[in-house]
């Protein structure tokens, strides 16, 4: 041995060649529906909250961040570009609907492979990330303005680096349980509303490859992406997402393994339905 990894890596899959990169390549998707036609929003918002969350990640030194819209071709995420994207932050609310399946199955596929994604608030409901959970993922909720108390209940976890034990956002959306999404691997973030609902606001998962970090708060029509704290929480979450293996793309495959191709000797000793080498049903 050479000391160097094949490209088949650990899992004796395809892989491909690692890349050296400097920083963690994001794109920020952004519905952009309310940002241009609610003048409240707009106030808060001028350039769009895809926008101002992408200029918080730009702050960070090891992330670059780019922006995506739904109302691009492809929504912005075509297949090249999304092969270039290391972390994937989605905020979708009004139109869910309009995010074409191809390109939420692209989505997913790049999260097998080992991109991460971060979803948020309302991007609960969105197409992608009902496909990787595999459940509604359904809440309470109610529009009143009220106060949100974020407890960090996992502190030692790398996305809660730098957040104190608690954060209070003055304004927010109130989101209740139960919230019908899958057992998640960790919680790092509970909320308290004023209005005593209590809800899981930061949990995370791994489908296939990829990290998964879904984080509750952004309403749009209050400055939550604004709030320092609630930045960095982003922030912390590409940089916890990002998994710099290269892309796992033999996930994807389900090879048919002849009996001379057996890692052991082994005799053939019962009827098959599909010749050596050929494909399986899907």
């Amino acid at each position: 041995m050479n000391g160097k990894e094949s490209n088949a890596g650990r899992h004796g899959g395809v892989r491909e060649t690692r890349r050296s990169h400097v920083t963690i390549r994001t794109v920020v998707w952004g519905e952009n529906i309310h940002e241009r036609v609610n003048e409240v929003v707009r106030s808060i918002y001028p350039d769009g909250m895809h926008t101002t969350i992408a200029a918080a990640l730009n702050a960070d030194d090891a992330i670059t961040a780019s922006t995506a819209t739904l109302q691009e071709p492809e929504h912005g995420l075509t297949e090249a570009r999304l092969k270039e994207t290391d972390v994937l932050v989605w905020w979708g609310h009004k139109d869910h609907g309009a995010v074409a399946d191809e390109v939420v199955e692209r989505v997913a596929r790049r999260v097998w492979e080992g991109m991460g994604l971060i979803v948020l608030h309302s991007g609960h409901f969105s197409k992608p990330f009902k496909r990787l959970m595999g459940t509604p993922c359904a809440l309470k909720w109610r529009e009143a303005g009220e106060r949100e108390r974020i407890w960090t209940v996992n502190p030692g976890h790398p996305i809660a680096a730098g957040i104190p034990e608690n954060f209070v956002l003055e304004n927010e959306e109130m989101y209740g349980e139960f919230f019908s999404v899958p057992e998640p691997l960790e919680t790092v973030f509970i909320s308290w509303f004023a209005g005593g609902e209590v809800f899981r606001s930061g949990l995370t998962w791994r489908r296939g490859a990829g990290n998964i970090f879904y984080f509750r708060p952004g309403h749009e029509t209050y400055p939550t992406y604004h709030d320092e704290t609630v930045q960095k929480v982003i922030q912390n979450a590409v940089r916890w997402a990002y998994n710099p293996q290269p892309a796992f793309a033999g996930i994807h495959e389900a090879p048919n393994v002849p009996v001379d191709k057996a890692l052991e000797p082994i005799a053939e000793r019962g009827p098959r339905l599909h010749k050596a080498g050929e494909e399986g049903y899907r």
